[in-house]
């Protein structure tokens, strides 16, 4: 992960762009793989942690009935928190994460180990469905930073 993130930091730094981030099932991973890099204070303008509905709700203005309707791991709840994050940051690219690590909290619909990625350049928005294998919250965790980072490679090239 940490080649990863230099190779962002460096391509950012480069193309003059800067990055946000908002998470919840991750807990603020994402946001230290980037940081962790020297010199990513050119290019990382905001890490939020929104990992209640309530911060989802009141700081990133996720309507309520999103929530109530399709649940905070939802490709729409993804959309709402990337869109508010891509405003109050004004970043070139903005990242947002949810979904469920584990080990409790999935269902049948929604079971452990799925996440949605959003990722937004300018006007290009895609919202990834990833669900990895339940092996635990950590593994989760982890193979989503390593999911969101290449994601974010991949719209830098």
């Amino acid at each position: 992960m940490k080649k990863l993130s230099q190779k962002i930091v460096k391509l950012l730094k480069r193309k003059r762009l800067k990055l946000s981030v908002v998470e919840s099932c991750t807990g603020g991973m994402l946001s230290s793989a980037l940081t962790s890099v020297s010199g990513s204070s050119k290019i990382f303008t905001l890490g939020l942690v929104a990992y209640s509905n309530q911060s989802k709700n009141r700081v990133l203005k996720v309507p309520k009935q999103i929530i109530r309707k399709h649940g905070a791991v939802s490709m729409q709840c993804c959309l709402s928190m990337l869109n508010n994050l891509s405003k109050i940051s004004k970043s070139n690219i903005a990242v947002s994460i949810t979904g469920i690590a584990g080990p409790s909290g999935g269902s049948k619909q929604k079971p452990v180990g799925l996440v949605y990625v959003g990722i937004k350049k300018g006007n290009k928005i895609k919202i990834h469905k990833c669900l990895f294998k339940n092996k635990g919250r950590s593994y989760i965790q982890k193979a989503t930073v390593r999911k969101s980072l290449g994601l974010i490679l991949n719209i830098l090239k």
